[in-house]
């Protein structure tokens, strides 16, 4: 397997796929929708969407049936990118290389960019060209991996113990809602695309479940030894904001440590069910693990 070319065969469906979701649900003309593909359009790495493709082909599906399901998590993942910006919470200036969806078009406007496309990605789902019972399926675990048991619990969670000192157990259950349970959604959305099994979708929880925690501790890392230049947003930013982080609790390296942990006994797990099946998405979690931005 070429990793990279796989890679970026996911990519070219996903943004074939998403400029058909622009035209469909973020008509021209609105300056909410122009607000809403700024921020959707802007690049980055599309993590969530190519493990949605990539979990829907592991279990003996093809990524195009997926791929209507994959810009609907990037689309719930964008909302919360551009709500996460806001003075009211993180407060920064930039996103991937760019001003912020409120700086460009101001807060009112870039409020109202977030709310539409946390709406429009449930209805991108509604008319996924998979079965009724994927859609439902899908429909169920975005909104559960997206609401009060996942992302929005977590970055309650997240503001909670922004200024208190907290250890692992604390950071692991805010990174497991906050980062984890959206990666373990796009997961369960490609599995329902394939029709999944069960024991399918538990393996994959337990791997995405893993792949999130592991993300934020690099995240973690970088914003204490990367450059804004690098990563296209502000760094420094939890230090500002008083937080305890895998970083701040186990140095730069101690943290790195711990990722190469996790990250190891997850691979190893996926490889033990799947064998060759797994190879892309354990290289992708390498991958993610070694990322500079």
């Amino acid at each position: 397997m070429n990793y990279r070319q796989r890679y970026d065969e996911y990519l070219a469906l996903f943004n074939a796929q998403i400029a058909v979701c622009c035209d469909r649900f973020l008509p021209v003309g609105s300056r909410v929708c122009e607000a809403a593909r700024y921020s959707l359009l802007a690049g980055g790495k599309r993590v969530r969407a190519v493990l949605c493709m990539a979990a829907c082909e592991l279990l003996g599906g093809r990524a195009q049936q997926a791929a209507q399901l994959a810009c609907a998590v990037e689309m719930l993942h964008c909302y919360s990118l551009i709500h996460d910006d806001l003075p009211c919470m993180d407060n920064d200036d930039f996103r991937r290389g760019k001003p912020s969806c409120h700086k460009a078009f101001g807060e009112a406007t870039a409020l109202l960019a977030g709310d539409l496309l946390l709406t429009e990605a449930f209805e991108a789902i509604a008319g996924a060209p998979v079965s009724e019972a994927a859609r439902v399926r899908a429909t169920a675990a975005l909104a559960h991996g997206a609401g009060s048991a996942g992302m929005v619990y977590g970055q309650e969670l997240d503001l909670q113990y922004e200024n208190q000192p907290t250890g692992e157990d604390v950071l692991r259950r805010v990174h497991r809602n906050k980062t984890g349970a959206l990666i373990n959604a796009a997961m369960q959305m490609g599995a329902a695309a394939a029709d999944g099994a069960e024991e399918d979708c538990r393996r994959l929880e337990q791997f995405a479940y893993d792949l999130g925690l592991v993300f934020q501790i690099v995240d973690d890392v970088l914003d204490v030894t990367s450059t804004s230049e690098e990563l296209g947003k502000p760094v420094g930013s939890d230090a500002e904001n008083h937080k305890t982080t895998f970083a701040t609790l186990y140095g730069p390296q101690g943290a790195m440590d711990l990722a190469q942990k996790i990250n190891a006994e997850a691979c190893g797990r996926l490889e033990r069910a799947y064998g060759e099946r797994s190879e892309f998405l354990t290289a992708l979690a390498g991958s993610l693990l070694r990322r500079r931005t």
